[in-house]
């Protein structure tokens, strides 16, 4: 961990969980607009030791706790090194908590929330969870019988949690860059020509596979849309091989592993293929995207489905089911993506549909809870305390 510098002026707010863009945008949308209120506030992300961690957080002025926890597996063998690695996590987060405590832990989602949540919980340390998935996850609903608060994206979540939990339905949080409308310079950025369509193909942080090799099926037919020009983030793994398929083409394209300008992306894009994460879906709604959702397929509760169907059902999307294999997706979205790429008058009806789902307000909101829960707190110390006091300013 980078060692924290500051006075107790300087609040911590911790946030738990990583492993994927899903468990740290909503964050980040969150730090932006606590920082807003308390401009010396400190950030620290109890995260995982995957590299998309650091990299998602690496410009955004958090601390990282790097957990080496292991997935849980249903390979009973496996279950002794899982164990190992909950008990390491739990001896990190105890040593960090203790060297520097948190004014608040938010809960982001996934195994890495759990050891930093339960240690908060035990002493005293106010929480909060992010549940911007339709469906909570096990963290989440574990989590959720104790937590201070949690902020859900839909209403229907409630359903899904303890009867118990205090849910406050705000939206998910996004990030300023997604409230800001079109970005001028977005095609320059990547080397696209404003006079074109584009097609945005995004498999969220870490690509997606089935839609990349779908997509490049069907090459051959988008290329023939002489007003089409593709932006294709294939991930990491699949960079090398997606963007040989585009080679030679008289089709202007820009393929990328993954970008951090995904609001520009998104801004350039008058139509989007996509998974469903849900906060993949809340940035869409922010810039008012019409998409096509193949939902992840290999989730036992297929989460990505259940919220995709709420974009579908207000107009925002079109769903389709991802059949795991390029022989079957590509038919099946063929059939859906071409026509689309025909008809302006459909897009602008559901890009319209996509906005009116949006919650620009949702970090706004989320922020203010938090620092209430925070105040809340820091009240029941201050009487005997000395220290400058955050909340009211009074020192």
């Amino acid at each position: 961990m980078v060692s924290t510098i500051g006075t107790s002026e300087a609040p911590l707010i911790g946030f738990a969980g990583g492993g994927s863009g899903g468990h740290l945008f909503p964050a980040l949308a969150v730090a932006e607009a606590m920082r807003c209120r308390l401009p010396h506030a400190r950030f620290v992300l109890f995260g995982t030791d995957r590299s998309i961690d650091q990299q998602i957080i690496s410009d955004a002025g958090f601390d990282l706790v790097k957990q080496p926890l292991l997935p849980v597996s249903t390979a009973l063998w496996r279950w002794p090194s899982t164990l190992r690695s909950y008990r390491a996590s739990m001896r990190l987060c105890r040593r960090s908590i203790h060297h520097d405590k948190p004014a608040v832990i938010v809960g982001t989602g996934g195994l890495g929330s759990v050891p930093p949540m339960r240690l908060a919980l035990k002493k005293g340390i106010p929480t909060a969870l992010l549940n911007p998935d339709l469906i909570p996850g096990r963290a989440n609903r574990y989590l959720a019988k104790h937590a201070h608060v949690i902020f859900t994206q839909w209403e229907a979540s409630s359903e899904h949690l303890p009867t118990s939990a205090k849910v406050r339905v705000t939206g998910c949080p996004v990030r300023a860059a997604f409230q800001s409308g079109k970005i001028a310079d977005a095609h320059e950025r990547f080397n696209l020509d404003p006079s074109k369509k584009t097609l945005l193909i995004t498999g969220a942080s870490q690509g997606a596979r089935t839609i990349n090799q779908a997509v490049v099926a069907l090459l051959d037919e988008i290329e023939a849309l002489t007003q089409w020009q593709v932006l294709h983030l294939a991930g990491q793994l699949d960079f090398e091989s997606v963007a040989s398929a585009y080679d030679g083409r008289t089709l202007r394209a820009c393929v990328l592993p993954f970008t951090h300008q995904m609001s520009a992306a998104m801004s350039v894009a008058t139509l989007v293929v996509s998974r469903a994460g849900a906060s993949t879906l809340a940035e869409l709604a922010a810039m008012g995207c019409p998409s096509i959702l193949l939902p992840y397929p290999f989730h036992k509760d297929m989460h990505q489905l259940a919220n995709a169907r709420m974009m579908a059902q207000h107009g925002a999307a079109v769903v389709l089911d991802d059949m795991k294999q390029p022989s079957l997706n590509a038919p099946v979205l063929r059939d859906v993506l071409m026509p689309l790429l025909g008809v302006q008058k459909r897009l602008a009806v559901m890009a319209s549909a996509a906005q009116s789902v949006g919650r620009p307000d949702a970090a706004s909101m989320v922020a203010d809870e938090i620092l209430s829960l925070v105040c809340d707190q820091r009240t029941k110390v201050m009487s005997e305390s000395t220290e400058p006091d955050y909340c009211t300013g009074r020192s």
